[in-house]
């Protein structure tokens, strides 16, 4: 990773390692959504941001036929690695969500923890009822109104003297279930559930690991000292509210959760 000025890039850029080592929980908390999306033997299933294909490998593991999809170049040879030696029924493609090519080939398109990444809402989610067949479903859980509302707020206090506003620098979208329930219905879909649930996550290698697995895009803007600095001040705000007594950090995340259905 290298330095940029403030204000050159925005959005998140990844690590498989560190996401591996402290985003496992993205994954192993992701039953309640998996349970919703009810996969079935023989069914076609896209993942849409499938990372490095942990959860992807559950899906297929079902007997669905699971392709996962991803814009990440490293979080996809990570997930043909992990899955090197799979059943059949599981391929990894390279593309960007706004931008997806299939038409009418799948029963479900499931997301888990990406769809707040993306910067193009509307053109993912029309492009996302093209890939579904008549009457499929789209179950996708993501980033709600007020995820990591403190994590957040932090950072826009302690980067501020750095002149990097960081909500626009993490480019992350949390809307409110009404907000999205409409972008849905835009892209002609019927919602069937769509709900917010706080979900307190713990954090067992602490705020630290967090802050540079998951906004490394926003502090990669600051050279070593001034990240260093940042850092620092973030987590001295957040220590009173996100960490117990006993040393223990929670993120305070809040999942949008959905279940929509396809509009012939």
């Amino acid at each position: 990773m290298h330095s940029t000025t403030a204000n050159q890039k925005t959005g998140q850029t990844w690590n498989t390692e560190a996401y591996a080592t402290n985003g496992r929980f993205v994954a192993t908390l992701a039953s309640d959504v998996v349970a919703l999306l009810n996969p079935q033997p023989g069914e076609q299933i896209l993942d849409l941001g499938c990372g490095d294909g942990a959860l992807t490998e559950q899906l297929a593991a079902t007997g669905a036929i699971v392709t996962g999809v991803d814009a990440s170049p490293t979080m996809l040879a990570a997930a043909r690695q992990r899955n090197l030696h799979s059943a059949r029924g599981l391929t990894f493609e390279q593309h960007d969500a706004t931008a997806l090519p299939f038409h009418h080939h799948f029963d479900a398109v499931f997301s888990n923890a990406a769809l707040h990444w993306i910067a193009g809402q509307q053109a993912t989610l029309n492009g996302i009822h093209r890939a579904l067949r008549p009457g499929g479903r789209f179950v996708a859980e993501m980033g709600g109104q007020g995820n990591i509302a403190a994590i957040r707020t932090a950072l826009q206090a302690t980067l501020a003297p750095f002149h990097i506003d960081a909500e626009a620098a993490a480019a992350s979208f949390y809307p409110a279930p009404a907000v999205y329930r409409r972008l849905l219905e835009e892209a002609a879909f019927t919602i069937q559930s769509i709900d917010l649930i706080p979900r307190p996550t713990p954090l067992p290698n602490g705020m630290e690991s967090w802050l540079n697995t998951f906004r490394n895009g926003v502090l990669d803007q600051l050279n070593p000292t001034d990240r260093a600095t940042a850092l620092t001040n973030t987590i001295a705000l957040l220590k009173p509210v996100l960490c117990d007594a006993d040393g223990n950090w929670t993120a305070d995340y809040i999942r949008l959760r959905f279940h929509a259905t396809a509009n012939s």
